[in-house]
């Protein structure tokens, strides 16, 4: 018997951007492919088209401008205040343009889960597609992981191996990535939902056995 929707997993989406990703995990759960709650959309940014986006699929939006608050400090606080109001299970971070603060992801640490565009450990930070590109890497791809103090350093939950064609550019793999972003992502967020997907420790369990380094690996070229 499917759970009532007070009873279903709670997610709060943090998007400062287009929200392409969150829009993913939205349709999953119209779909009821998720069987959880969008209870809310933040983003730190007024002109994030991401807003938008959600509204016009009737989900709660709010807004918190991070240019207004003194400090980083300052801000995360405030954040974790709107967030908790919303009651969340679950904390997504889609494009979200913040480095968070310890104290923020000590808070929510087993239950924030971020995307990142590359097979981490490699490539934390930004430019991640020039940078493969620059080291004639074969393969690229995206990875969910769950958020820690270290950036981009959480356990992966799952990974997509994107290859690297001769015809490519920053712009161009950056394309094919996104792709796969939009697939492993709610897959990620239902694993969580289902209570299959957690974190122990620095190691992140799917169905409670220990995943390896990479997480899940989905390899795009067997699509």
């Amino acid at each position: 018997m499917q759970a009532s929707e007070a009873e279903k997993p709670r997610i709060v989406i943090l998007i400062s951007g287009t929200g392409s990703n969150m829009v993913a995990i939205a349709d999953a759960v119209k779909e009821e492919t998720i069987d959880a709650e969008i209870v809310g959309i933040i983003s730190n940014r007024p002109t994030a088209e991401g807003l938008n986006k959600a509204q016009a699929m009737g989900l709660h939006t709010d807004l918190i401008d991070h240019t207004l608050y003194a400090s980083r400090d300052e801000f995360d606080h405030a954040l974790i205040r709107m967030i908790e109001d919303l009651k969340p299970d679950l904390v997504v971070l889609a494009g979200f343009m913040r480095i968070l603060t310890a104290d923020f992801t000590r808070y929510y640490e087993g239950r924030l889960l971020n995307i990142h565009p590359s097979l981490l450990p490699k490539y934390q930070g930004l430019n991640t597609h020039q940078r493969a590109l620059d080291a004639s890497d074969d393969i690229h791809g995206v990875t969910v992981h769950f958020v820690t103090e270290e950036l981009d350093g959480g356990p992966n939950a799952i990974q997509a191996i994107v290859p690297i064609l001769d015809v490519d550019n920053a712009q161009l793999l950056q394309q094919r990535v996104h792709e796969q972003e939009h697939i492993i992502y709610p897959i990620a967020v239902k694993w969580f939902c289902e209570g299959r997907l957690s974190m122990k420790g620095n190691n992140a369990l799917l169905d409670g056995n220990p995943l390896p380094d990479s997480g899940v690996q989905l390899d795009s070229r067997d699509q």
